[in-house]
């Protein structure tokens, strides 16, 4: 009796492959511009985390990555959305968006910030095409609690002044 070797057939990737390299090739930018505009330590931010946490989900098409970013950023992103689409129609909500309709920052840094509004629905996209994972939540809140220990213990405080800066730029619009 002879065994016949069968060649193994390799699973269809279930996340596109031009979403994979679009996504890429936009992290690849924002990457090195944003560590010289604002520092290594900006990707302590949730929603910078999830960027990268998304990065290595597309490729490995890791459900557990892409639900954690999913479950870890998905509101506070959409709210984010609501206040930018608030603020283009001259009513802004929270304020959390008025970076983006600031004429002293580079276009370029407010475009590349714009991630901030086309993630969420890629998270709910790819968590359609991946599956959610039960355990995001767990790992997320494991994550998040480090990474906030991380910025409480080694990061530098505010300014003396960031408070009273952040009122004055109020007023003086």
């Amino acid at each position: 009796m002879s065994v016949v070797a069968v060649p193994l057939q390799q699973a269809p990737a279930r996340v596109p492959l031009p979403v994979k390299i679009g996504f890429s090739a936009f992290v690849a930018v924002l990457v090195p511009v944003y560590t010289c505009w604002y520092g290594p330590t900006n990707f302590l931010y949730f929603c910078d985390v999830s960027l990268i946490l998304t990065l290595v989900g597309v490729w490995t098409e890791s459900a557990l990555l892409i639900s954690m970013c999913a479950v870890g950023i998905l509101v506070p992103q959409v709210i984010w959305v609501v206040d930018f689409l608030s603020n283009l129609a001259g009513y802004p909500l929270t304020g959390m968006t008025d970076y983006m309709f600031d004429s002293n920052t580079s276009f370029f840094l407010r475009f590349l910030s714009g991630f901030h509004g086309w993630l969420p629905f890629l998270l709910v996209y790819l968590v359609w095409r991946l599956g959610y994972e039960r355990r995001a939540l767990f790992a997320w809140s494991a994550l998040a609690r480090v990474l906030l220990l991380i910025c409480y213990f080694v990061m530098p405080g505010p300014r003396p002044d960031a408070g009273q800066h952040q009122l004055r730029l109020r007023y003086e619009q």
